[in-house]
């Protein structure tokens, strides 16, 4: 799901349009949108990896920025395109249906893609959250309690 650009590194008027009913933004939104994504691309290669959200200092501290990486990250690459980037955020926009926004939440803790959350996913993600604020076995306390 690459974004096709001009010359300019702009969309097509239809891929805009595509969007814009794909992802339930409106036209404004959706040109803001570009044009952040475009300023997180500081390679310009029209795609987001990690290296380029860690450098952004409000994503910098946050635990689950890799999680939430490989959930936008629909084919697996690595990287995120426009599209992905779109669609991942329309999942977290305001208007979003509650089902789509549980769905995402589901997905940060599924980190396998298997449709079930096991304990280790479970842990995973709890000591990305808690870092080394908490050790293992505070974690796994913790883990008890929910399960």
């Amino acid at each position: 799901m690459r974004s096709r650009r001009n010359a300019q590194g702009r969309l097509s008027p239809q891929e805009q349009m595509d969007l814009l009913h794909a992802a339930n933004f409106s036209e404004r939104d959706l040109k803001k949108l570009y044009k952040r994504f475009r300023a997180l691309d500081t390679n310009q290669n029209g795609e987001l990896d990690t290296h380029e959200l860690f450098d952004v200092p409000e994503l910098a501290d946050n635990p689950l920025v890799k999680r939430v990486l490989s959930i936008f990250d629909t084919n697996g690459d690595g990287k995120v395109s426009f599209v992905e980037f779109l669609v991942g955020l329309s999942k977290l926009a305001a208007n979003t249906d509650e089902f789509q926004k549980t769905k995402f939440a589901f997905d940060v803790y599924d980190i396998n893609k298997d449709g079930s959350i096991s304990n280790g996913e479970l842990f995973a993600v709890m000591k990305m959250m808690v870092g080394s604020n908490l050790n293992d076995q505070q974690v796994r306390e913790i883990q008890k309690r929910l399960s």
